[in-house]
């Protein structure tokens, strides 16, 4: 998945991590929900703070999310120079200043007709809803919090495949969330990627191939910078492909244990600005050659 659009600087300036490695970076990628933003979606103003800092020390952050492009526009000040975000788990690079999908990597429509004729199957009262370029679209059975009656919506998800989704949604009712979870993983196989990304009884379909740290590589070539000088944050199992592939990982400490169980360090969690402590102390570690201060630390 080459994006193709230079969206990183051709030069970037090295960070410590701030726990005796020796490791440098040029690049930082976080989560949102559960690990950058607080349980109520909003961003301190810490975590502002540090982040623009950050992107002033010459550091690049890169959001990369399970959020679809709907969803970021309140969170466009957070998105840097560049502008953009890597959203449904690396399906789509969104500009989310102008509102634009840029590029996609979406699931074939035989594949989708496919997976959903198993999934009924096997779990009858499964019910599904599309995230596309044209956002949200859902069958008339998907209700949860965030649909409304105003949404798009059709009997079958077949009749949702114009333009084709980046990501499926699917729920059911009719089993408790761990067996749901499990039986969705046994069907799909290989034929896509099966995130949780926290939502309770939600599985997330992607195509193949379709990962964030996928995407987050790709961005990263296209600016010269290698996975070694990357600095990546999470919380659910839908981040650990992108907390293996970097050169080093940060769970935060509400994380699920799967991330725990990875990741090279544990920060303080999303509610007590895990991320902004750990980039504090990063920028605290630069040595550039003036004196300026950043986020209430000299910078040496």
């Amino acid at each position: 998945m080459g994006n193709g659009m230079g969206a990183g600087p051709g030069t970037g300036r090295s960070l410590s991590t701030g726990t005796g490695s020796t490791g440098t970076g040029r690049l930082v990628a976080t989560d949102l929900d559960g690990t950058l933003l607080h349980d109520d979606g909003v961003c301190s103003g810490r975590t502002r703070a540090v982040l623009a800092a950050v992107e002033r020390a010459g550091i690049q952050v890169v959001l990369v999310t399970a959020r679809p492009p709907r969803w970021l526009h309140e969170l466009a000040d957070l998105v840097g120079d560049h502008g953009l975000a890597l959203c449904c788990n690396g399906a789509f690079v969104y500009d989310v200043r102008g509102r634009r999908v840029l590029e996609e990597h979406c699931l074939a429509a035989a594949d989708v007709s496919g997976i959903a004729a198993d999934l009924r199957n096997a779990l009858p009262g499964i019910v599904f809803a599309v995230e596309s370029r044209q956002g949200f679209r859902r069958e008339l059975g998907y209700v949860d919090a965030f649909t409304s009656p105003e949404d798009l919506s059709a009997g079958l998800l077949e009749e949702l495949l114009d333009p084709l989704p980046g990501k499926v949604l699917a729920r059911c009712n009719t089993v408790d969330a761990g067996r749901f979870h499990a039986i969705v993983d046994e069907v799909v196989g290989q034929r896509a990627v099966v995130s949780y990304s926290g939502a309770f009884g939600l599985a997330e379909i992607g195509a193949a191939g379709v990962t964030k740290a996928v995407a987050l590589g790709d961005w990263c070539a296209a600016a010269g910078i290698a996975a070694a000088e990357v600095l990546a944050f999470g919380d659910m199992p839908n981040d650990l492909p992108m907390l293996r592939w970097a050169g080093r990982s940060c769970g935060v400490a509400n994380a699920h244990p799967e991330v725990l169980g990875l990741v090279d360090e544990v920060c303080a969690s999303n509610e007590d600005d895990g991320v902004a402590q750990v980039l504090e102390v990063l920028l605290a570690d630069l040595r550039p050659a003036t004196g300026a201060t950043e986020a209430g630390h000299r910078v040496r």
